[in-house]
């Protein structure tokens, strides 16, 4: 071979040798490679369900119709694929205090008030403080809470629903305790509203969400006939009151905060978070559920019908924003804000919160817990 030819050869394999470099080094530089195996589909994570709150009822069976309530209220829940709900009935012995720390402690999303007043004080004192919310199903005669939060009443459903639905709200509770009772106090009221064991002298406090008062409204409550109320509701309040337009008027001493003690002669003496009551009577028109105050009420009459008359007139108008400046008034209300409130009654006289009689008291104290309690209501 020429030496042409063997130039030509090595220039060839100088060429090869140098591509062969090349490539080698080209490929050290990408990245790996899946070996083909057909389609290969990356890895999906799995989703997370939404968890569902759980929803406990704490029902009043012996409210007319509250068993029928069950299955309808089961049935909502799953068609809202909800858990399977907490009914925990409540009891004479146990108005729902239990019941409802029993829900908490199950791990309840919402407890849901199912009955009367009664039952949505028991429910209310079990959750202060708890965050967890209640939700609202008045079946009782005066639903006064649900009256002031806009829930319906009446279409136990649709309350259900915008405890479904709605949103949560802070609002502030009243608490009153009775420093001394009356010596001839009511045995049956006392073991009805669970009072005082005998043996002891604790003072008890008595959670109210609405009004607590002393005096004629104590009165026309106690004496509501229970077969009344069941026919025409809240109506039957105000029968029972009738009896009782001609009582006495209270002597009082009343003291608000740290201010000095002040004689007030009344015919009621109220104290409230908040002021509706049935028939669109707005009784403390300033009166707000979340303002941290408890509005005061100090309600006196002279002249019998008449003066009841006067009053009832002014309570209607200032509901609408209007004070009447009467210049001979027989029926009066003057109105004042505490946050502590302290009374003493002269010879003693019926006390209730939120529509349940506690007893005849000669000396009680009253105080806002502002904040303490979350509540399911519509959005607005």
């Amino acid at each position: 071979m020429t030496w042409e030819g063997w130039l030509a050869v090595a220039a060839l394999l100088v060429a090869v040798s140098a591509l062969t470099l090349a490539l080698a080094t080209r490929r050290a530089t990408l990245p790996a490679r899946t070996p083909f195996r057909g389609t290969v589909t990356a890895p999906v994570p799995e989703r997370e369900e939404p968890t569902r709150p759980l929803i406990a009822f704490v029902a009043n069976p012996s409210k007319t119709g509250v068993p029928d309530l069950r299955p309808q209220l089961r049935r909502l829940c799953a068609e809202q694929y909800l858990p399977e709900p907490l009914w925990l009935e409540t009891t004479p012995e146990d108005p729902g205090v239990g019941q409802a720390k029993q829900a908490v402690e199950r791990g309840a999303d919402l407890v849901v008030a199912l009955g009367g007043d009664g039952t949505v004080r028991a429910v209310a004192e079990a959750l202060v403080g708890s965050g967890v919310p209640m939700g609202l199903v008045p079946v009782g005669t005066g639903n006064l809470l649900a009256r002031n939060l806009d829930i319906p009443i009446g279409d136990p459903l649709a309350a259900f629903q915008l405890a479904l639905d709605g949103i949560d709200r802070t609002i502030d509770v009243g608490w009153l305790r009775v420093l001394k009772f009356e010596s001839d106090v009511d045995d049956d009221i006392a073991e009805a509203n669970d009072e005082l064991p005998e043996d002891t002298d604790i003072p008890r406090d008595h959670i109210f969400l609405v009004i607590a008062g002393v005096g004629f409204d104590a009165a026309m409550v106690a004496d509501a006939d229970d077969d009344l109320k069941a026919k025409v509701g809240w109506v039957a309040y105000f029968v029972a009151g009738i009896k009782h337009l001609h009582g006495r008027r209270l002597r009082t001493q009343v003291t608000l905060d740290d201010s000095t003690e002040e004689p007030a002669r009344v015919r009621s003496l109220l104290i409230g978070n908040c002021g509706r009551l049935p028939g669109g009577i707005t009784l403390l028109p300033d009166a707000e559920l979340d303002d941290g105050w408890l509005d005061i009420a100090a309600i006196d009459t002279r002249g019998g019908v008449a003066g009841w008359a006067q009053l009832f007139g002014e309570v209607v108008l200032q509901g609408v924003g209007v004070h009447p400046q009467l210049p001979a008034k027989i029926g009066r209300i003057d109105h004042a804000r505490a946050r502590e409130v302290h009374v003493r009654i002269a010879g003693g006289e019926y006390v209730q919160v939120d529509g349940d009689v506690i007893g005849q008291v000669t000396e009680l104290s009253a105080r806002v817990d502002p904040g303490a309690l979350v509540v399911r209501v519509g959005q607005h």
